[in-house]
């Protein structure tokens, strides 16, 4: 019942989002590149540039998480990530702006996550997710600025970089599309809300 909600309003939503700046085409041969390159629709700021991604870590899974910061927090979060790679966080954060940092090496395996531990199949069947998607197969993404109210959604900003953002994670480390994954679908998280639930639904109804 609650993913047929969220597909219901995720289709809503289609209609207002800003439709790419880049074709499929485009984006896959930029997300294969190597340093700081410049994604049509994103307003990016590197602070770990992408290497050659035959080395990176082989990621299969994008996990998408809401951090409980206020607006502006994205920024210092990455920072501290980048200083820091490997301690609570995540790879990639993206900010109420839509600004989008990448602050870690893609070779490196930020801490977050849970384990995997959720097996109830409250929001998809999890016999493939349990115990199975976790830090060292899965890029997070942390979406800033539910606060002070955890249940808030994420702006329209950070939906129209999210369109782009994940076409070009899934093309570069050549993600399937089902392997993306809301915090809250595969971890017992906050019971205030469904983290990063929105976000993971719009990014399937997407790709369909």
């Amino acid at each position: 019942m609650m993913m047929s909600r969220l597909f219901a309003a995720a289709l809503a939503a289609l209609a207002l989002i800003v439709p790419a700046a880049a074709t499929d085409a485009e984006l896959a041969r930029i997300a294969r590149a190597s340093g700081t390159p410049d994604i049509p629709g994103l307003k990016m700021v590197w602070l770990a540039p992408w290497g050659d991604v035959r080395s990176a870590r082989p990621w299969r899974n994008v996990i998408v998480h809401q951090t409980e910061g206020p607006a502006g927090s994205a920024r210092g979060g990455a920072q501290a990530q980048a200083k820091n790679p490997t301690r609570r966080g995540v790879t990639v954060w993206v900010e109420t702006d839509g600004t989008v940092y990448w602050a870690v090496a893609e070779n490196l395996v930020p801490t977050h996550g849970d384990g995997a531990n959720r097996n109830d199949n409250k929001y998809i069947d999890n016999r493939p997710t349990y115990r199975q998607v976790v830090r060292d197969n899965s890029i997070g993404v942390e979406f800033a600025g539910n606060y002070p109210d955890v249940a808030a959604g994420p702006t329209e900003a950070q939906v129209a970089a999210w369109k782009i953002l994940v076409k070009v994670l899934r093309a570069r480390y050549d993600i399937p599309l089902d392997h993306g994954y809301a915090h809250n679908w595969i971890d017992y998280k906050d019971a205030r809300y469904c983290e990063g639930c929105w976000l993971a639904t719009l990014a399937r109804v997407w790709g369909e």
